[in-house]
């Protein structure tokens, strides 16, 4: 039943999101800088949290524009109405809505929707993870100078050692292809579905990954923090890898190794 809604919300928010798409809406910009919230989030975020309030209306809430709907549930959706808003707004078609759901604490499920590319992600702890109905894994390659990695940066962060620009920096100039979608849940999918080798980023909120994370890992993968510790989508740094260059990329980030 819970992964019935998990869907149902996913594609409600997807639908709205092809509604908008290459259309006319309002944009407004939050806090910062390149930080756009459109008509569309809203619309895809009113249609999510419809459903799954309709059905659990006791179930905590965690949404990018609305924020939190504390309750005392044992079950928090954690809610991206649109990741990917700048693409979104340019009528560049790698956007989507992303749903995580945790049970005390836990990541159980998660659902990523691409309308535009007609991509529907979904995992399931210990189920593994699909693509359109067709169960994905990680890639197999086993070094960096072998991979295809993506990235994200952030607009605005502190220019400290080993950060975004600099990490960036030391792997192109090896010749390693490192792309920039825009989107962290797609990378994050592309990453479980083979496509890339691995997905860092520096900075990322709770909504931006808690979907994404658990399809890596259901698809045979590795997440951890900057540190190699267990990941928390409460905390900024990611690494997401096929798991056969995961140690090497903890090394290149963190400044320990060159290439």
């Amino acid at each position: 039943m819970i992964k019935t809604i998990l869907l149902n919300a996913v594609e409600a928010g997807g639908k709205e999101l092809l509604r908008f798409f290459n259309g006319e809406f309002k944009i407004t910009n939050k806090e910062g800088i390149n930080n756009p919230v459109t008509e569309a989030d809203h619309a895809a975020e009113k249609a999510i949290i419809d459903i799954i309030q309709q059905n659990y209306p006791g179930h905590f809430i965690l949404s990018e524009e609305t924020g939190e709907i504390i309750t005392d549930s044992e079950y928090k959706w954690i809610i991206d109405p649109i990741d990917g808003t700048i693409n979104f707004a340019n009528g560049i078609p790698i956007c989507c809505v992303s749903i995580g759901l945790e049970k005390n604490g836990e990541m159980i499920m998660g659902a990523v929707y691409a309308p535009v590319l007609n991509e529907l992600y979904f995992a399931q702890k210990g189920f593994g993870a699909s693509l359109n109905d067709k169960k994905i894994k990680v890639g197999n390659k086993a070094a960096v100078i072998d991979s295809c990695l993506v990235t994200g940066f952030p607009y605005t962060y502190l220019d400290s050692p080993n950060g975004p620009l600099q990490t960036f920096e030391k792997l192109i100039r090896k010749g390693v292809p490192v792309r920039r979608l825009g989107s962290a849940a797609i990378d994050l999918c592309w990453v479980a579905a083979g496509r890339f080798d691995g997905f860092y980023e520096h900075k990322l909120s709770a909504w931006d990954s808690a979907a994404g994370f658990l399809m890596v890992q259901e698809a045979g993968g590795r997440v951890t923090d900057f540190d190699g510790k267990p990941y928390s989508p409460y905390q900024p740094h990611i690494l997401a890898t096929n798991g056969l260059i995961h140690d090497e990329m903890l090394e290149i980030i963190n400044g320990r190794k060159g290439l």
